[in-house]
């Protein structure tokens, strides 16, 4: 069929002009019809099939986007989890030093200093916290609520008084979390039922 083509091509390149063509020509080649649609199916076939291609291609690239996207936006919210645990550890000292201070600055002591200095470590903890509540970081309160592995540690079991077992009954060590994400689990005692 490509021949019938090609003839056709070449007496027009050699001069033989014949006229207007006769339309009683194109029925001499009934196989050039057949040849043609034939050609027609393949190429819709390889445009259906570029066309899938083509869609494929875009979904992975939206993938792609959407993922990498994903992946930093992670890391402008968790980037300073290692610097998190570090000021966590602070927060620590300054907390049980606060409560040291509580403890030896009594109403009735005569000694003003001792009392200054806890009001001032008691403004340091509160605005740290802030901080922390500003930047995600938040401490985690679970006395009472149920015990969660993601979440806490377990260091001890203690006696079920007045408590549900399987609840957090004390904690030792603070946890927290970062936008959700624990970063430090919280060391707790859970409450079991009393054996006799």
């Amino acid at each position: 069929s490509p021949c019938a083509f090609s003839t056709a091509a070449q007496q027009r390149s050699t001069g033989d002009e014949c006229g207007p063509e006769d339309p009683s020509d194109e029925p001499k080649h009934p196989l050039s019809d057949c040849a043609l649609e034939h050609r027609a199916i393949k190429l819709e076939e390889q445009v259906r099939d570029l066309t899938e291609r083509y869609r494929k291609a875009l979904a992975d690239s939206e993938n792609v986007r959407r993922r990498t996207q994903k992946f930093v936006e992670d890391a402008k919210l968790f980037g300073i989890q290692s610097f998190c645990r570090d000021l966590v550890e602070v927060a620590d000292i300054l907390e049980k030093t606060a409560e040291s201070a509580a403890g030896q600055a009594e109403p009735s002591d005569p000694n003003p200093t001792l009392k200054k200095i806890y009001e001032g470590l008691s403004l340091i903890e509160a605005k740290l916290q802030s901080v922390f509540a500003k930047h995600g970081l938040q401490k985690m309160n679970p006395v009472g609520g149920r015990y969660d592995p993601y979440d806490h540690e377990i260091i001890c079991h203690v006696p079920a008084e007045g408590m549900q077992p399987g609840t957090v009954a004390l904690v030792t060590q603070d946890g927290y979390k970062l936008h959700g994400r624990t970063i430090r689990h919280a060391l707790v005692g859970v409450a079991v039922e009393a054996q006799e």
